[in-house]
């Protein structure tokens, strides 16, 4: 009898198991990009690190919040959080600026290796420049729906609604704008390769 007792795990302990799975698969599928983000908007390493901690924090405390069923639906809940993450973020720098000095934060230091590799997959400053002049000779209404996406981080439907467009249609020029960026960084990368 105690045995099958054990066998049997109970509603509780079922669903906080999928919990962690769900969490363990949306960390492995997304923590490197969501690094990657927030370094490319704070330009500071460790403070990437910190946010993207602060993201998964939070959604592991709210998960009993999320009303998706998909995966897709559980990486949108998740973008949400860090976009506020990163507001919140910016808010407290603003703060600090405001009062002219920094506030101390208790965390581990990278090491050199860490930080660099993050800068490298960010590869911030040089990318973040030619993606910005190449940007511009894309044609006007790509150009746009591809700012609105990927600089400004617009939903589709927002895109759609700012276009006054089809959300089919705003995914259908972000991705003929990013091929087209994508075509001419590489002959770029390979003439810098030829020399």
């Amino acid at each position: 009898m105690h045995g099958a007792v054990l066998a049997a795990p109970s509603p509780v302990l079922a669903a906080m198991a999928g919990r962690l799975d769900d969490l363990t698969r949306l960390y492995d599928r997304t923590a490197r990009t969501l690094i990657v983000f927030f370094q490319r908007r704070v330009e500071d390493p460790e403070a990437a690190v910190d946010l993207t901690s602060e993201t998964f924090t939070i959604a592991a405390e709210r998960y009993s919040q999320f009303r998706g069923e998909t995966d897709r639906e559980l990486s949108g809940w998740l973008w949400s959080i860090a976009r506020t993450v990163l507001s919140e973020h910016e808010r407290h720098r603003e703060v600090v600026s405001r009062r002219g000095g920094i506030l101390a934060d208790e965390r581990r230091a990278l090491t050199d290796a860490e930080i660099e590799r993050i800068e490298e997959l960010a590869e911030t400053a040089e990318l973040r420049d030619e993606v910005e002049r190449r940007l511009e000779l894309l044609p006007e209404d790509q150009r746009e729906a591809v700012r609105l996406r990927v600089v400004e981080d617009l939903p589709y439907e927002e895109v759609a609604a700012r276009l006054r467009i089809t959300s089919s249609g705003a995914r259908s020029r972000v991705e003929r704008g990013l091929r087209r960026l994508r075509r001419q960084l590489d002959l770029d990368l390979g003439e810098e390769r030829d020399r």
